[in-house]
C-alpha cells in the first residue's frame, strides 16, 4: 500500500509519458510499428522533461513576460521583444531538439529519412503543453504557415524561405505568425481595412493597424488584406507573407505598437502591429486570400485542440495524483464517494478530447493523401474539436484546482497558470458561437456531415460490440445537426448539435478504440458508454440514482496512476 503522504502531495518529477499507460495503448491503435518504435524514445523524453525541467521553465516564463524595447541605450531605433531565458530554453526544446516546426514538412527530424505522420507531431505536443502552452501558439504558427505557404505559394517564394521554416538551427530558423484581427474585424473577417498597394515595379506594400498579433516579432507572417479597388467582403481579400526584415538584412515597415496585457499564455508576447508600406508577397491567387488563409486557420484551429486536450489531461493525472496522495476524514479522497464522482467526470471530458485529437490526426492524414471522403471528415471534426475540446478544458482544469484545494490556487502550483491559459482556446481562431456556426456551414454547404456519419458508422461495423443506444444516439444527433444547419430560424440551436455530434463521435471513437487495442480491459469501452449515459440519453435529474458513476472506470484509472505514486515516495 502506497504511503499516504501528510504534507501537500507533489508530483513534480514524475515522467508524465510513463505515467499514462493510456496514451501508449492507443499509440499502437494510431501508428505503425515502425513510427511507434521510433518515436518511443523521443515520448519517454518528452516526458521526462514535462515532469521536471519545463514545468520549472514554464513557471520562470510566466512570471517574467516578455517586453518590448523601441531603442537601445544609445538612443538609436532597436525594436526587440526581450524574452525571458526559460522561454528561450523552450524554443530551443520545441523548434530545435524535437523539431516540432519542421516534422511535418521534411525527413531528417529524429534521423527519420521521411516527413513524420501527424499523430507524431501532436503526440509530442500533447506532453509538451502540459506544462507550457504559451510557446505552443508560435509552434503551431509556424507550422501551420509552412504548410499554407507550402500548399498556395509560388515556388520561388517556398524554396526561398522553406530551409528556415524547418531548420532546427535556432541561429537560422525562422519562426510564423498570423496577422489577422482588426478593430473593426475580429471574428467578422470580411471587415477588414488593411489595404494593399501594388507598385509600378508589381511588388506590393501593406497599409494598416493590426489589433492582435500573436508572436508579433516573427520572422515571416501571414497577413489578410484588401488590394485597392478590389471592393468589399471576405471574397475581394488577398493573402500575403510578409517578411520581419528585407533582403538587405534592414527591417521591414512595419512597427509593433505596444504588447498585451494578457490574461493567460503571458511568457509568449502579443502584440499590436502598424503595417507603414511593408513590403509583402502574395500568396496564391488575388482574391483567394481568406480561402486560403482558411488552411491556416483551420490547422491552427486543430492545434488548439489538441493544447486543449493535453490541458485536460494535465488536470486529470495531477487530480488523480492528489486523490491517492491526501487523506481528510480519515480516508483518501479517491475513497470518498463526491470526490470520485468528480473524479470520474472529468476523466469522461479528458479521454474524449484525447480521442478526439488522436483519431482527427488519423483523418487528416488520409485527407492529406488524397482521400476526397477524409477531406470531408476533417473539414467538420475540426471545428468540432476546436468548439467543444476548448471549452471543456476550462471546466476541467478549473476542477483540477479544486481538487488540489488552496494550495491550487495560488501560484507556486501550475494549477491557476494552466486555468487562465485554458480559455484561450475557446476564443482565438473563432470564438466558440463562430466555430459552431462553422460546423453547420461545412454540414449544409460541404456535405461534411454526411461523411462523417457514413465515416462514424464504418468504425462501429469494425466494433464487436457498443453501448447500448449508440447507434441510436448517433442517427438523432446527426439529424438533428442537419435540421438545425439548414433552417436560419434554428441557429439558436446550433452549439447543442454541435455538442451533441462531438460526444457522439467521441464515443464511437471509443468503443472502436476498445476493439483495436490489444488485450484491451474495457476501459475506453466503459467511457463510451457513460458519455453516452451522462451527455447524450435523456434522464431525469431527481430520480433515485441519478448520480450513478462506474466505480470500476475510476479504479481503472487510478490503477493506472500507480507509476506516479511509486515515483512520489
Amino acid at each position: 500500500m502506497p504511503t499516504i503522504h501528510r504534507n501537500i502531495p507533489d508530483s513534480a518529477g514524475l515522467n508524465t509519458f510513463r505515467a499514462d499507460p493510456a496514451m501508449r495503448q492507443l499509440l499502437k491503435v494510431y501508428l505503425d510499428a515502425e513510427t511507434l518504435a521510433a518515436l518511443l524514445p523521443q515520448l519517454d523524453r518528452m516526458g521526462e522533461l514535462a515532469g521536471g525541467e519545463l514545468e520549472r521553465l514554464a513557471l520562470e516564463a510566466d512570471r517574467n513576460p516578455p517586453v518590448l524595447n523601441i531603442r537601445n541605450r544609445t538612443g538609436a531605433a532597436e525594436e526587440r521583444v526581450e524574452k525571458h531565458p526559460s522561454y528561450v530554453r523552450m524554443e530551443e526544446i520545441a523548434f530545435g531538439e524535437f523539431g516540432l516546426a519542421a516534422m511535418s514538412h521534411r525527413g531528417g527530424v529524429f534521423g527519420r529519412p521521411d516527413k513524420l505522420p501527424p499523430l507524431a507531431k501532436y503526440a509530442l505536443v500533447y506532453l509538451f503543453v502540459q506544462q507550457e502552452f504559451g510557446l505552443c501558439c508560435p509552434l503551431s504558427m509556424t507550422d501551420s504557415l509552412t504548410r499554407t505557404l507550402v500548399k498556395f505559394g509560388d515556388p520561388e517564394l517556398v524554396a526561398e524561405y522553406f530551409d528556415e521554416l524547418t531548420s532546427q538551427d535556432m541561429d537560422v530558423a525562422f519562426q510564423g505568425a498570423m496577422f489577422m484581427t482588426e478593430q473593426p474585424a475580429g471574428s467578422d473577417v470580411g471587415a477588414i481595412e488593411t489595404t494593399a498597394r501594388q507598385e509600378a515595379d508589381g511588388s506590393w506594400r501593406l497599409y494598416g493597424d493590426k489589433w492582435f498579433c500573436s508572436n508579433p516579432d516573427a520572422d515571416l507572417a501571414m497577413v489578410l488584406a484588401r488590394p485597392e479597388g478590389a471592393g468589399q467582403g471576405t471574397g475581394a481579400l488577398s493573402l500575403f507573407l510578409l517578411p520581419r526584415r528585407l533582403p538587405d538584412g534592414s527591417r521591414n515597415a512595419y512597427r509593433i505598437l505596444r504588447l498585451k496585457d494578457k490574461m493567460g499564455t503571458r511568457s509568449m508576447a502579443s502584440g499590436e502591429i502598424m503595417l507603414e508600406g511593408a513590403v509583402a508577397h502574395l500568396v496564391g491567387d488575388p482574391g483567394q486570400g481568406f480561402k486560403q488563409m482558411t488552411d491556416m486557420i483551420n490547422m491552427s484551429r486543430l492545434a488548439n485542440g489538441v493544447r486543449s486536450a493535453g490541458m485536460m489531461r494535465r488536470s486529470v493525472a495531477e487530480a488523480l495524483f492528489i486523490a491517492r496522495n491526501r487523506t481528510a476524514f480519515g480516508k483518501r479522497l479517491a475513497d470518498l464517494p463526491l470526490m470520485r464522482r468528480q473524479l470520474v467526470k472529468m476523466l469522461v471530458t479528458a479521454e474524449q478530447g484525447r480521442s478526439m485529437v488522436f483519431h482527427t490526426a488519423r483523418v487528416l492524414q488520409r485527407a492529406d493523401a488524397g482521400d476526397a471522403e477524409a477531406a470531408k471528415v476533417l473539414r467538420i471534426l475540426t471545428p468540432l474539436l476546436k468548439f467543444r475540446t476548448c471549452r471543456d478544458a476550462r471546466k476541467v482544469a478549473g476542477d483540477a484546482m479544486e481538487v488540489r484545494g488552496g494550495c491550487g490556487y495560488i501560484e507556486e502550483f501550475s494549477d491557476a497558470r494552466v486555468l487562465r491559459d485554458s480559455h484561450l482556446g475557446s476564443i482565438w481562431e473563432g470564438t466558440s458561437n463562430i466555430v459552431a456556426l462553422d460546423v453547420a456551414r461545412a454540414t449544409r454547404r460541404e456535405g461534411a456531415l454526411a461523411a462523417l456519419r457514413a465515416h462514424l458508422e464504418g468504425l462501429l461495423a469494425e466494433c464487436g460490440s457498443v453501448p447500448d443506444g449508440l447507434a441510436g444516439a448517433m442517427t438523432r444527433a446527426c439529424d438533428l445537426m442537419e435540421a438545425v444547419a439548414s433552417d436560419k430560424a434554428r441557429e439558436d440551436e446550433v452549439r447543442t448539435a454541435a455538442s451533441a455530434v462531438y460526444n457522439v463521435a467521441s464515443a464511437v471513437i471509443m468503443a472502436w478504440e476498445e476493439a483495436r487495442i490489444s488485450g484491451a480491459s474495457g476501459g475506453r469501452a466503459r467511457l463510451a458508454g457513460l458519455v453516452l449515459r451522462h451527455k447524450l440519453l435523456p434522464r431525469d435529474p431527481l430520480a433515485d440514482g441519478a448520480a450513478e458513476g462506474d466505480g470500476a472506470l475510476l479504479e481503472q484509472a487510478l490503477a493506472e496512476a500507480e507509476p506516479m505514486l511509486e515515483a512520489a515516495e
